[in-house]
């Protein structure tokens, strides 16, 4: 068993430098890699949590459960999904390459328990998720990675030097020492989490650069590469009780925030991009559940920017105008179903899993968030289409990749069956109803443009240095 957990973890890493080697077979390499951790993600399910010490005086830990196994998983189905999706056209076996080794370090980060090996795993997945945003070497796309490598590596800052706080305090990296650490250590460390998973106004950072990125490299970066920053939150909640206030806090948070903005937006890429900040906090709202929501969310999340990328148009005003051609409206519409908690699709036993594990003073919160996924989602659901559309010629790819996501999305619903009650439906389908009249009454016809002044640059390292104040106060209080 230790044995098969090592292989799984190095096989990305080795295929993905002998696959450049092989420019031939790149994509099947690539791909058979997905496979492998869809099969290892699927055999945690039926086995009893594993840890492996690697170092033990220093606490270096890896723990594979079935909490891990949501996020493997999820990350397994949408890498090959992109795989799909870029089958036919033309990437080189670089960015195969790339994709394979930021598969292989988000797998990394998901089975780590510990802070040092989680530090060198997240910073692995800023060099390659840097060079996927830089990939196609415009001026836009460069200033785009680089504005993401510099402001991960800020982050990253504080969280070692948290990590070795930590390490002073309890003479191991392990995530249970922050039970023991000075508060400047936890806040550190926090801070660093928040950056990276884009949870709060610290993740201001995620909308340009997910909507500014090709859509495959979105799907990567929406669907589960924020989630490495995601789960050791999930984990600190679950380990140390104490911390499991602060934890939901963020989540409600960030949920409200995310939805917010991705109401009023009108570029779609961008809405997706806000709503990828708002489900986050869905997972943190409920810390003990979040695998599954993750693994959900990262599904539908991948679906919509992948269907985005072939559109008419970013814009909803001039989508509104363009017919989409039927085939893609109907995947967009079922994978908004989805992220708005309807019956018979995975987001519905998430929606409603989560909701019964909120504490009191959540509910009102959460349930606002969930009204505003219904109305940002009825900007998709209610545009026009026509079978004679007039559409660009469709990748295979595309299709194959829609296909596995879609049809997982069906398939993860049988998870929670248990949610199929008369209570548990009306209330997602009172929610919707009330969310789409909302928007078709008010928000249809409303323009507000919200700044975007904490999405600069500038800004985003400003506002690190008053988040950790108030990081700091949450953890003395």
């Amino acid at each position: 068993m230790n044995r098969l957990t090592i292989i799984w973890i190095a096989l990305p890493f080795f295929v993905g430098f002998i696959s450049y080697l092989l420019p031939r077979y790149v994509r099947i390499l690539s791909l058979g890699v997905a496979i492998a951790s869809t099969g290892y993600a699927l055999w945690l399910f039926t086995q009893p949590p594993l840890t492996l010490q690697l170092l033990d005086n220093f606490g270096v830990t890896l723990l594979l459960d079935s909490l891990s196994g949501f996020f493997i998983l999820t990350n397994a189905l949408v890498t090959a999904a992109v795989i799909f999706y870029c089958w036919n056209t033309g990437k080189t076996a670089f960015f195969y390459m790339q994709i394979i080794i930021l598969h292989g370090s988000v797998n990394a980060a998901f089975a780590c328990t510990d802070f040092i090996s989680l530090y060198v795993a997240l910073e692995v997945i800023s060099i390659a998720a840097f060079l996927l945003i830089a990939y196609p070497r415009t001026d836009r796309a460069i200033w785009v990675g680089l504005r993401y490598l510099f402001v991960s590596n800020v982050a990253m800052l504080f969280y070692l030097v948290g990590a070795v706080l930590v390490y002073q305090t309890n003479y191991s990296f392990a995530f249970v020492g922050i039970r023991g650490a000075p508060p400047e250590a936890l806040a550190l460390i926090f801070m660093g989490l928040l950056v990276k998973g884009g949870i709060f106004v610290p993740g201001l950072w995620l909308p340009l650069t997910h909507s500014e990125s090709e859509s495959p490299v979105s799907a990567m970066l929406s669907g589960v590469v924020v989630k490495a920053g995601v789960l050791p939150l999930v984990r600190c909640a679950l380990l140390v009780e104490e911390f499991d206030p602060i934890i939901r806090i963020f989540g409600v948070g960030t949920a409200l925030l995310g939805v917010g903005y991705a109401v009023f937006e009108k570029d779609t890429k961008r809405m997706l991009a806000f709503h990828t900040v708002s489900q986050l906090g869905f997972i943190l709202a409920a810390p003990e559940v979040g695998g599954f929501y993750a693994l959900t969310h990262g599904l539908v999340k991948a679906a919509l920017f992948l269907i985005a990328g072939v559109l008419p148009s970013r814009n909803f005003k001039e989508l509104q105008h363009q017919p989409i051609h039927t085939p893609i409206w109907i995947a967009l519409v079922i994978a908004s179903f989805s992220i708005s908690g309807f019956p018979l699709l995975s987001g519905f036993g998430a929606k409603v899993l989560t909701m019964k594990s909120l504490l009191p003073w959540q509910v009102v919160g959460m349930n606002v968030a969930a009204l505003g996924t219904a109305i940002s989602f009825a900007k998709f659901i209610f545009l026009p289409y026509e079978q004679q559309a007039q559409q660009e010629k469709i990748q295979s790819g595309f299709w194959a990749a829609s296909a596995l996501l879609i049809g997982s999305l069906f398939l993860a619903n049988v998870a929670y069956y248990e949610a199929y009650s008369l209570e548990n439906i009306i209330k997602p389908l009172a929610t919707i109803a009330l969310g789409w009249l909302a928007y078709l009454l008010v928000f249809r016809r409303t323009t507000v443009k919200l700044p975007r002044l904490l999405e600069q640059f500038d800004h985003l390292i400003g506002v690190m240095s008053l988040m950790l104040i108030l990081l700091f106060w949450m953890v003395l209080a």
